[in-house]
C-alpha cells in the first residue's frame, strides 16, 4: 500500500511539474507576443487553455484518489494538500496568461508605447518565479523557495515603476490612456502571477518544514 502510494505522488508530482512548465511558457508566449507585435502567437496562447485545464483535471483526480484510497497522514497529507493549493495556482497563472494575450491583441492594433520593454522585464521576473517554486516544491528545496519569496518585491517594484511611467504618459497626451490603461491591465496579471509564485513557494515550505510563512503585505 505504501509503495503504490508513493508511486502515485510522483505521478502527481510529474503532472505538476509539466502544469508549471506549460503555463510558464504560456505566460512567457503571451508577453513575446505583445513585445514582438504577433498576433498569431497572441491567438494560440488566448485559445489554447484547454491543456492548462485538462492537466488540471487529471491532478484533481490523482489527489482525490490520494486521499479517498490511501488515508495519507503527517507529511505525506501535507504533501497532498500542497499539491492540491499549487494546481490551484497554477490554474490561476493560466488564467492570467489569456488574458494577457487578449489585452495583447487589442494592443498590438494601435502604436506601442515605451513602458512596453519594461512589461517585458517584469514577465521575465514573475516567469523566473513561477519556474524556482516549481523546481523548489519538485526537490522539497527550502533555500530555493526562499529565494522565491524574497523576489517579490522585485515584481512589485518592476509594477511601480510601469504605473508611474504610464500615468505621466497618460496625463501628458490623452491619446495615450486606452494604451497605457492595457499595459497597465498586462501589469496587473504579471504582478498576479508573481503572488501566484509566491503562494507555491510558502506551501512548499509548509510542506517541508510544517510552518507557514506569509508576506508582510499579505
Amino acid at each position: 500500500m505504501e509503495r503504490h502510494f508513493h508511486e502515485e505522488l510522483r505521478e502527481l508530482n510529474q503532472k505538476l511539474a509539466l502544469m508549471g512548465d506549460l503555463v510558464e511558457t504560456r505566460t512567457r508566449d503571451a508577453v513575446k507576443a505583445l513585445i514582438e507585435r504577433n498576433e498569431e502567437m497572441a491567438v494560440a496562447v488566448a485559445t489554447g487553455d484547454h491543456e492548462v485545464n485538462d492537466l488540471e483535471d487529471k491532478i484533481d483526480d490523482l489527489t482525490l484518489r490520494l486521499l479517498a484510497l490511501q488515508h495519507p497522514f503527517a507529511s505525506d497529507l501535507r504533501h497532498v494538500r500542497s499539491a492540491i493549493k499549487a494546481t490551484t495556482d497554477l490554474e490561476r497563472i493560466g488564467d492570467q496568461a489569456v488574458h494577457i494575450a487578449e489585452a495583447t491583441l487589442r494592443l498590438i492594433s494601435v502604436p506601442p508605447l515605451r513602458p512596453i520593454i519594461d512589461v517585458g522585464r517584469l514577465a521575465d521576473v514573475a516567469c523566473d518565479m513561477v519556474h524556482e517554486a516549481m523546481t523548489a516544491f519538485a526537490e522539497l528545496d527550502v533555500k530555493r523557495a526562499q529565494s522565491v519569496l524574497e523576489r517579490d518585491n522585485e515584481a512589485d517594484g518592476i509594477r511601480d515603476t510601469i504605473f508611474r511611467v504610464l500615468l505621466t504618459h497618460m496625463m501628458a497626451d490623452p491619446a495615450t490612456v486606452e494604451r497605457a490603461l492595457g499595459l497597465i491591465f498586462v501589469s496587473r496579471a504579471l504582478e498576479r502571477i508573481a503572488d501566484h509564485a509566491t503562494n507555491i513557494a510558502e506551501d512548499l515550505i509548509f510542506l517541508v518544514e510544517g510552518r507557514m510563512v506569509r508576506r508582510a503585505d499579505g
